[in-house]
């Protein structure tokens, strides 16, 4: 997986840089963006980190978090934007993207958008941290400990702490050189599963009390009054399909969390077989056939009604 020599010449000729990733952003959106960040400011590049909210508690153990600033630059014309895990401004909650200097895609989403004077786009990669650390060696770039971290966690997030299908072998000697260099694997994964505060354990169960199983489709829904009863925000309901993937008769997950305003997020999962990006972009959203997601208007039950009749219609022939 070698990075294209235009995005090569884009970093070391451009001087000044936005980086910015998806909205709700996780481990992997995070930790490819920090460990880039470091490396262009090491070649004496000027380096801002934008994301449309703040940082997720559960993310505060990476190094540099508190890097990230919710403001752009005010003359954006001089900057080029790097979006990462991302392949499309919306998503970042950007507007005005045309205005940049010039603007660069490295995520590994398969998408339709065409975003991006610069775009690598590898949807086999199994995590935008994998492509991230191919690009640093590329740059001749050692990260240090601190990036190592924050690329440990990309990766490891992002193939569920290596146990999904998309753990290979290429990813499990990337973890292995970025312990070397630093990372420690133990924290990253207390962090993430061992490190809850009470309130987000207390959601779960809500979530956990609403699972439903239909044929190999197992539903978890999140109501405004889980949110507000147990003082949690959508950032809680992070790694929450982990529990009802747990099910044997599971073959595919659905958390739908209800949105202030008439909206509802649905995270989709599936296992190795299954196929949710296309439910997903049934509903205008994306993502990989075994992790995708969606926003649609509509009730909590108007929008789980019509999920349920796309998941379980009968296979075409």
């Amino acid at each position: 997986m070698r990075p294209p020599e235009e995005l090569l010449r884009t970093l070391r000729a451009q001087e000044r840089f936005v980086l910015a990733t998806h909205e709700n952003p996780e481990g992997d959106a995070l930790g490819s963006t920090l460990a880039l960040a470091e490396a262009l400011r090491a070649r004496g590049k000027q380096v801002m980190m934008f994301l449309a909210e703040p940082v997720p508690e559960l993310y505060h153990f990476l190094p540099g978090w508190a890097g990230f600033s919710q403001v752009l630059p005010p003359d954006v014309s001089a900057w080029v934007l790097v979006l990462l895990d991302c392949g499309a401004p919306g998503r970042a909650g950007l507007k005005g993207a045309s205005e940049f200097r010039c603007s660069v895609v490295i995520d590994h989403h398969a998408t339709e958008q065409s975003f991006g004077d610069v775009r690598w786009v590898e949807p086999q990669a199994p995590a935008t941290g994998l492509m991230v650390y191919e690009l640093l060696k590329a740059l001749g770039h050692r990260p240090s400990p601190q990036a190592a971290q924050c690329l440990y966690t990309a990766v490891a997030i992002d193939t569920g702490i290596f146990r999904y299908g998309n753990t290979t072998a290429e990813v499990l000697r990337a973890a292995a050189e970025l312990v070397e260099l630093g990372a420690r694997p133990a924290e990253v994964a207390q962090s993430l599963y061992e490190s809850w505060p009470e309130r987000k354990l207390r959601l779960l169960a809500r979530a956990l009390a609403s699972l439903e199983l239909r044929d190999d489709l197992a539903v978890l829904t999140v109501t405004q009054e889980d949110l507000k009863s147990t003082g949690t925000t959508l950032q809680d309901v992070e790694n929450f399909t982990a529990f009802a993937r747990m099910l044997k008769a599971a073959q595919r997950v659905a958390l739908l969390v209800e949105l202030e305003g008439g909206v509802v997020k649905a995270s989709l999962r599936s296992r190795a077989d299954g196929d949710v990006k296309t439910v997903a972009e049934a509903f205008g959203g994306g993502g990989h056939r075994s992790a995708a997601g969606f926003k649609m208007r509509g009730s909590l039950s108007e929008v789980k009604r019509a999920l349920l009749e796309r998941m379980l219609r009968p296979a075409s022939p």
